[in-house]
């Protein structure tokens, strides 16, 4: 079954070389039951080390159920170690959180993928136990817990059991009772070798090997030694699984949510960076969102592929003066929409302010003369009632609209629809409400009265010339060759001198406002994400600073799981299992704080905000990432301990 030639290990202690093993050769038989003595240093748990491939030889040949195994990988060991070897260790190696039956059944996460706490009751029945498999380690004398390892050892129907010092911590009774155990699994078949340096323990042994200086000094077989019994077919075959099945990934999720919520405390604050990181940037998206739809909203209320045309201002000796030769009509406003083919629609106004008063309440407001196409191209649809007519215009009737704030300065809730109200002591009729737009610090867009164009300029304003004109281009891609060709015509129209063209008329591109506010608007939005997603930044610096902590502290529970047939992608699921969970979590959480946040932004403060499930998703999304991308660092830690180092770790 065993078979040692030559076998050398040497340790590295603080830059001294200690010779471990020196040439060790050996052989033992299916069904033996060996005992291998000697004093502190002599080298017998480092044998038991390589015999149960916990720790490989510098050089030398192991060959185990015929096969070399002293050259194998990592993982390879790990399955070998779970499908044929079973340990007990001197120091019972529990894991605190798990009952004395998941205990037992611990090997199982890793060969059959669950954990199986049946199967670990049935086996603690075996050693004496059962009535106690509910109960935790801290709640086990000392022999009851050394008889929940055996069991743990049984678990995969083991064909050697390893027992370091087994009866080192026990009293004489539960030391009785231990070696009964063991000679029991070694009389149904099992090969049992155990380190001590008892001499009635050895004695349990029917083959006692003594070692001192690294050297098997002697070999020696009691009286009473039977012949070694074949056991089971002395072949071994292992196959390390590739991938991760259903099966396994849920079992990793159900032991790792079982230690995060043993530990509350540290998962909560783990979780805490992810909360506050996810919750800002959901916030922070939110507000972003608001404030780009409420710049759309205002960006609708210019109006698309708009031009404006207004006069220049007259210079007089380098003065600039508020009145000039070039005004522009409504003729003018005509000829532009018959000979420039790329424009769609013009809209002459006039503007001005006017005393407006209703009964015994009165308002200085502003009035604009418009025409028919105004409504579409200033997004000016009423919501209640109507809009102008060309017949109205044409007879420049007295009909009226009013903005929101007219409406609630001078009728204080009553329906102004039909009302008659006097504009600079003129009677008008109301005839619709527009559609509210909001106010920004320099201007309210709802503190306005809209009225026909000719009314404005010849029963209101007293003028013959309009202020400006709305110009509608029939696609984006024109609005420069049309802004040319407008200048170009007014120029002409008005026979501007060469000298004074180019201030003779100024043209707004509103296009330009829009897309300069649009790229305010994104850029802020930008700058806001970042600014949160650095806080996940943080919050998952300190996932990774506790999960370094956590493997610090569980590196014990690290090399038992690794000596019971735990793989390096085995402890690296389980630590970025976790990581996971707490990041999932705080995500969850941060979401829901930051939707909170939002609501009362937007309740309390005014704030135009919007949580849309796209930025839920991305901020959910990158604080699983910001989990696993901290979290792999720690895992891969844990992951590469050596399990004899880890088992001793203080």
């Amino acid at each position: 079954m065993i078979e040692l030639k030559d076998v050398h290990k040497t340790y590295s202690l603080g830059g001294t070389e200690v010779r471990a093993l020196r040439g060790v050769t050996l052989t033992i038989e299916a069904g033996e039951y060996v005992a291998i003595m000697g004093p502190s240093g002599s080298g017998k748990s480092t044998l038991m080390n390589v015999l149960g491939l916990l720790d490989v030889p510098d050089r030398g040949s192991y060959r185990l159920f015929g096969r070399e195994v002293s050259k194998l990988g990592e993982d390879e060991l790990a399955v070998l170690r779970r499908e044929a070897i079973g340990f007990v260790f001197q120091q019972f190696h529990l894991l605190p959180r798990l009952s004395a039956a998941e205990n037992a059944a611990l090997p199982l996460l890793y060969s059959q993928h669950r954990l199986d706490a049946a199967r670990g009751a049935e086996l603690l029945g075996d050693v004496g136990l059962g009535e106690r498999a509910g109960h935790r380690p801290n709640e086990l004398s000392g022999g009851q817990q050394q008889r929940v390892a055996i069991a743990r050892a049984l678990v995969n129907r083991p064909r050697i059991i390893l027992a370091d010092e087994p009866t080192g911590n026990l009293d004489s009774a539960s030391q009785k009772e231990i070696l009964a155990i063991l000679r029991k699994l070694n009389e149904a078949g099992i090969t049992v070798i155990i380190v001590t340096h008892e001499e009635d323990v050895s004695r349990e042994a029917r083959r006692q090997i003594r070692m001192r200086d690294g050297k098997i000094v002697s070999d020696e077989r009691t009286s009473s030694s039977r012949p070694p019994t074949a056991g089971r077919a002395a072949s071994l075959e292992t196959v390390v699984p590739r991938g991760f099945g259903l099966r396994e990934v849920a079992e990793h999720f159900r032991q790792g949510l079982k230690v995060l919520t043993t530990n509350k405390v540290r998962t909560a604050l783990s979780a805490l960076g992810i909360l506050i990181g996810v919750a800002a940037v959901v916030s922070m998206l939110a507000i972003g969102e608001g404030a780009k739809r409420d710049i759309e909203t205002r960006l609708a209320s210019l109006g698309s592929n708009l031009l404006v045309l207004r006069k220049g201002p007259a210079r007089v000796g380098g003065v600039t003066m508020e009145t000039g030769a070039a005004r522009i009509t409504v003729d003018d406003a005509e000829a532009l929409r018959e000979r420039i083919p790329a424009i769609k629609e013009v809209a002459p106004n006039v503007s001005s302010r006017v005393q407006v008063s209703y009964g015994s309440r009165n308002w200085n407001t502003s009035v604009v003369g418009a025409v028919p196409p105004y409504a579409r191209m200033r997004a000016a649809e009423p919501d209640v009632g109507r809009f102008l007519t060309y017949d109205e215009n044409r007879k420049r009737a007295r009909v009226v609209l009013l903005g929101r704030t007219v409406v609630r300065e001078l009728f204080q809730g009553e329906d102004p629809i039909g009302a008659t109200v006097k504009i600079n002591r003129q009677s008008f009729q109301v005839i619709g409400i527009l559609p509210e737009k909001g106010a920004t610090a320099w201007r309210d867009q709802d503190d306005l009265i809209v009225m026909p164009l000719t009314t404005a300029m010849y029963r209101v304003l007293g003028k013959d010339y309009v202020d400006y004109v709305d110009i509608e281009v029939r696609s984006a891609a024109e609005i420069e060759p049309t802004q040319q060709a407008v200048q170009n015509l007014m120029v002409s129209r008005h026979r501007i001198p060469s000298s004074e063209q180019r201030d003779a008329f100024q043209i707004r591109n509103m296009a330009e406002i829009q897309a300069t506010l649009t790229e305010t608007s994104r850029t802020m939005s930008m700058l806001l994400a970042v600014i949160a997603a650095i806080s996940l930044l943080v919050g998952g610096i300190g996932i990774m600073n506790i999960m370094l902590v956590s493997v610090t502290e569980r590196t014990r529970e690290i090399g038992l799981r690794k000596a019971v047939g735990a793989r390096r992608r085995d402890v690296l699921a389980q630590f970025l299992v976790e990581t996971v969970v707490v990041s999932v979590t705080g995500g969850l959480a941060g979401i829901l704080l930051g939707w909170t946040i939002t609501v009362v932004l937007t309740t309390f403060a005014g704030w135009t905000a919007s949580v849309s499930a796209s930025a839920a998703l991305l901020a959910f999304t990158f604080s699983v990432g910001i989990g696993v991308m901290f979290g792999i660092y720690p895992a891969r830690k844990a992951a590469g301990l050596n399990p004899i180092e880890a088992l001793r770790f203080e």
